[in-house]
């Protein structure tokens, strides 16, 4: 059955300057200093002190292992989790279901969201991302993630590479999610020791 709808988070004091562990609870938009539509390859995708709110997916199966999956513009071949943009006005739990059916082809009623992460995580583009990706400008000093970890309820069978109309990733497999950091590209790795150290106590759980 779908996942029943995530409560509305407590708004939280806006942040004036990103932090690596920039934990703050609410709507990204709350916490912006403008909102600034940038025109970024999705519509209407606004800023927080120039980083793109994004929200990231743990997800672990009944194993307790871990989605991780090579990005088919990333020559470094490093493993990642699924993640994407926030629209403006849309909530990251809403988000977070959109984004995981465009880059895997789970929709709602395969996956379970069992915890949200306790803060904001933000990190920066090195000067070698920040020109283009995927051949369009990135006009983004770097994300501001909320994560989410999720259990795969339905049949993995269902991951679908090519769901989306532009394919994201070139292959996947399921990792331990302590060695995720280690087989990130690097300007991510404190953020996933951080999502590690948040969810790891929590997988037991989740992959009951």
């Amino acid at each position: 059955a779908p996942a029943a709808p995530l409560a509305p988070a407590a708004r939280g004091p806006a942040l004036r300057a990103p932090r690596p562990y920039g934990y703050s609870r609410g709507h990204p938009e709350d916490h912006c200093t403008g909102g600034e539509s940038l025109g970024a390859p999705r519509a209407e995708v606004y800023e927080c002190d120039g980083y793109r709110p994004n929200v990231g997916i743990c997800l672990v199966n009944a194993a307790g292992l871990v989605f991780a999956a090579r990005r088919v513009d990333d020559p470094s071949a490093s493993w990642q989790m699924p993640q994407g943009g926030i629209d403006a006005g849309e909530d990251p739990g809403r988000a977070l279901f959109r984004e995981l059916e465009e880059e895997t082809g789970l929709g709602m009623g395969s996956v379970e969201v069992m915890a949200e992460a306790s803060g904001w995580l933000t990190y920066d583009f090195p000067t070698t991302v920040v020109g283009q990706r995927s051949g369009v400008p990135i006009r983004y000093r770097g994300q501001r993630q909320k994560w989410f970890l999720c259990r795969l309820t339905g049949d993995e069978g269902a991951i679908d590479l090519d769901a989306a109309l532009t394919r994201e990733f070139s292959e996947w497999r399921w990792m331990p999610l302590d060695a995720l950091p280690a087989g990130v590209v690097a300007f991510k790795r404190h953020v996933y020791a951080a999502v590690a150290e948040e969810f790891l106590p929590l997988i037991p759980r989740a992959a009951r």
